[in-house]
């Protein structure tokens, strides 16, 4: 590790690019145009690399480029073929007091790169200016390194034609159930997938992968970012390392060690290519795929960071800096840097990234990462910011799917209901209010406290109307506006919010001080996972019950539901609510599975398609609790566990735990849904209210272990009494005991009760008829 030479702009190319304005690398006429934007260099060279079988450079040369025209760089090198591997070096003034990073020694990633080579290794090499061993600046004033960074980083490599993606399903949102689930993390351990493709985008694409995503009806794949990333310094030295990919190198390029051996041998375009083979297979089974993407910040990290790409090729125009202080970052993303929107550049290559993915490897939409950082003019968000008005308009774009992460770290940075149409909204007022009413309300009752009243549920329930009822259009964007869920990759996994109170991250070696402390969990009175042979069973049924209530809540509410992958197996993290960094059992889904967690999958699945095939359950626009034309009963209604309308005084109570919602089915020539929530600690009687005419059909309980086809024994079972006249009730009482036994169904007026902690769905069934018509 010794300084090299000073190392002189090289002489420029023959040529200029044929095409100055389009960023990258571009087969173009008789080789390939270069174009890369450093406004405040004073030369930019492009360095050409000839490496041998194992990927260790074996020559460089260096080409210099024409500019800077509008702040861009460019060169046509004749020859170049694709698999060409190159990168840039950036000449200009090393001024750090004044934000000016600008280091030749240092090789720089394209940002447009479609394709990586190399890995980046990390060490003093990366630096712009003098690190230690342990990466600590050396002097207060920083110095230039002269070390090469050549060999310690990735290479970008030119790609070329390839095969057509094929078309995706374009799930209407009305019918989309997204599955959250991560590349590695999904397959690493699945039966079926041979052992050389899982962990990789073949084995997304694996039968056995596809068979369970289509068995359990979700329609949308949303990936954790696959776009290539680098870890943090400050995790490597603990032998850590991003698991999650939040820590973005390229927004072009895939992340390659998600590539099977086979194709990493052969090469970057391989890689590209499983990548678009895994999106062309999942298409043709119906599935669309989401990406998610941080373009709110890069790997680089703060200013005393590695410099990998944006920060040595324009540090001033990518990242966002603190008034009259170029020195200083302002990181509103909380990893050190965040990039700055308010910059033409940045703007173009968010956009360019996301039409690159769309229209040349076919995805269907994204979930854009601390999405309010890409709102920002500096400290302020607005709806209208010109990134997000460019993603909502471009022709590209039209039709996929753009789902937000509403917030960020800096200030005012809680914007859920904020974004504007087409974007679905991250809820996380869905989830904090399910996860209080079943298990925070649930825990506090148990130690004699009480818990929340009804109001907040009732408004989840029926879209966020609250939230999402506002906007530039009447009556904003709709309930499905609303991505819907109760767990995430980052928290409590579903299993482990009714396992644990308190988070268990010393695994991640920061003495538990990260991740959220607002978990709104219940361990239903016991932490962790219960011991064999501890009569701990009650505890175990309850706690499978929660599990039962809270994917109830989300598939019944209206909205777009998101199921985070592994939830519907009852997967656990051991009690890690921040399993960013762990590349381990920890987090990869366990497939070995008991007979508990193959019932909770049959439930997921059974509420899944129950959704599917039911509208009534799904509306795509907000109730208005009145009679709408040609119905005879309100859109949606709100009644007691007495059958009484819910009044103003039982909607503040928090004594009051028994609420039951009927939607009105005749909007979309569906039956009439009836939800019954008992949120009491307490068996409770419930009253059946009207609906159409109709009588009630339970279609599935929170108490039932697994899905039951046949409900009349159960309806007959948690009957209290008849509804009707006492001797309209004998009679009928007479001829139930006989063998036609006529009406096993509930009806309206009927008395049945509800387990604590529970909750139970009906839907409409036939036309009730009088007793003297069923005698006849």
């Amino acid at each position: 590790m010794s300084p090299t030479p000073a190392i002189t702009p090289a002489p420029r190319a023959e040529h200029d690019a044929i095409i100055r304005h389009a960023f990258g690398a571009t087969l173009r006429g008789d080789g390939a145009d270069f174009v890369v934007h450093a406004a405040h260099a004073e030369a930019v060279d492009l360095c050409l690399f000839t490496t041998d079988a194992a990927g260790a450079i074996l020559e460089e040369t260096r080409i210099g480029m024409h500019g800077p025209h509008q702040g861009a760089w460019s060169a046509h090198v004749p020859g170049i073929r694709a698999g060409q591997r190159y990168a840039y070096r950036v000449h200009g003034q090393w001024r750090p007091r004044e934000g000016l990073l600008h280091n030749p020694h240092k090789l720089l990633l394209d940002p447009y790169a479609r394709a990586l080579d190399g890995t980046v290794t990390l060490g003093p090499e990366l630096y712009a200016h003098e690190v230690t061993e342990d990466l600590a600046p050396t002097s207060h004033e920083w110095r230039l390194s002269t070390l090469d960074s050549a060999g310690s980083t990735v290479l970008g490599v030119v790609t070329g034609q390839s095969f057509a993606v094929v078309a995706g399903p374009r799930v209407p949102r009305e019918r989309t159930v997204i599955y959250e689930a991560h590349v590695k993390g999904l397959t690493h351990d699945l039966p079926g997938v041979p052992a050389e493709l899982r962990g990789t985008y073949a084995g997304m694409a694996h039968s056995a992968t596809v068979d369970h995503l289509k068995k359990l009806g979700v329609t949308s794949i949303e990936l954790l970012p696959i776009h290539a990333s680098f870890t943090e310094p400050f995790l490597a030295q603990k032998g850590l390392t991003n698991y999650w990919g939040y820590s973005t190198l390229s927004y072009f390029a895939p992340e390659p060690s998600y590539a099977t051996a086979a194709a990493r041998a052969i090469g970057p375009q391989a890689v590209l290519d499983e990548v678009r083979g895994m999106v062309s297979i999942l298409h043709e089974e119906g599935l669309e795929v989401i990406m998610d993407v941080v373009y709110n910040h890069t790997c680089e990290g703060g200013m005393d960071g590695p410099s990998l790409s944006l920060r040595g090729l324009d540090n001033l125009d990518y990242y966002l800096h603190g008034p009259h202080r170029p020195a200083q970052y302002v990181d509103v993303t909380g990893t050190g840097n965040t990039v700055d929107f308010r910059s033409t550049r940045a703007v173009q290559l968010a956009m360019d990234s996301l039409r690159y993915w769309v229209t040349e490897v076919g995805v269907d939409g994204f979930r854009f990462d601390l999405a309010v950082t890409l709102g920002r003019n500096a400290s302020e968000f607005t709806a209208r910011h010109p990134l997000l008005v460019a993603i909502s308009t471009d022709p590209d774009l039209a039709g996929v799917k753009l789902i937000t992460e509403p917030w960020d770290v800096g200030p005012g940075g809680w914007r859920t209901g904020q974004f504007p149409e087409p974007f679905q909204d991250w809820n996380d007022h869905f989830r904090d209010t399910a996860r209080s009413f079943w298990l925070h309300d649930a825990s506090e009752m148990s130690k004699g406290r009480l818990g929340s009243d009804l109001r907040d549920l009732a408004t989840r329930l029926s879209g966020s109307a609250d939230l999402f009822g506002y906007g530039e259009y009447p009556g904003g964007r709709g309930p499905l506006g609303s991505v819907n869920f109760v767990t995430a990759h980052d928290g409590f996994s579903l299993r482990d919010l009714v396992t644990y109170d308190h988070k268990h991250n010393l695994a991640n070696k920061e003495d538990n001080r990260d991740g959220t402390n607002n978990n709104r969990s219940w361990n239903h009175g016991h932490e962790g996972p219960t011991v064999e042979g501890l009569n701990l069973g009650p505890i175990e049924v309850l706690r499978r019950r929660s599990m039962r209530n809270m994917l109830g809540t989300l598939f019944l509410s209206a909205g777009t539901p998101m199921l985070l992958g592994g939830d519907e197996l009852g997967r656990t993290q051991e009690g890690n609510n921040n399993c960013y960094c762990q590349d381990s059992p920890l987090s990869w889904v366990d497939w070995d599975l008991e007979t508990w967690q193959r019932d909770l999958t049959a439930t997921t699945r059974f509420l899944i398609h129950m959704r599917q095939a039911h509208p009534v359950v799904r509306p795509d626009r907000f109730a208005t609790g009145r009679i709408l034309e040609g119905d005879t009963i309100a859109d949606l209604s709100w009644f007691g566990g007495d059958g009484e309308p819910m009044d103003s005084a039982s909607w503040h109570d928090p004594h009051i735990r028994v609420v039951q919602m009927l939607r009105s089915g005749r909007l979309w020539n569906d039956d009439d849904l009836l939800v019954v929530i008992n949120g009491s600690l307490d068996q409770a009687e419930v009253l059946l209210p009207e609906g159409h005419g109709a009588d009630w059909h339970v279609a599935w309980d929170s108490s039932w272990a697994v899905p039951q086809p046949h409900t009349s024994p159960f309806a007959l079972a948690r009957r209290v009494n008849r509804g009707m006249p006492e001797k309209e009730a004998r009679s009928l009482a007479s001829q139930e005991s006989s063998r036609e036994r006529p009406c096993r169904q509930d009806r309206p007026g009927d008395t049945t009760s509800m387990d604590a902690l529970s909750l139970r769905v009906y839907f409409s069934g036939e036309p009730l008829e009088t007793l003297s018509r069923i005698r006849n």
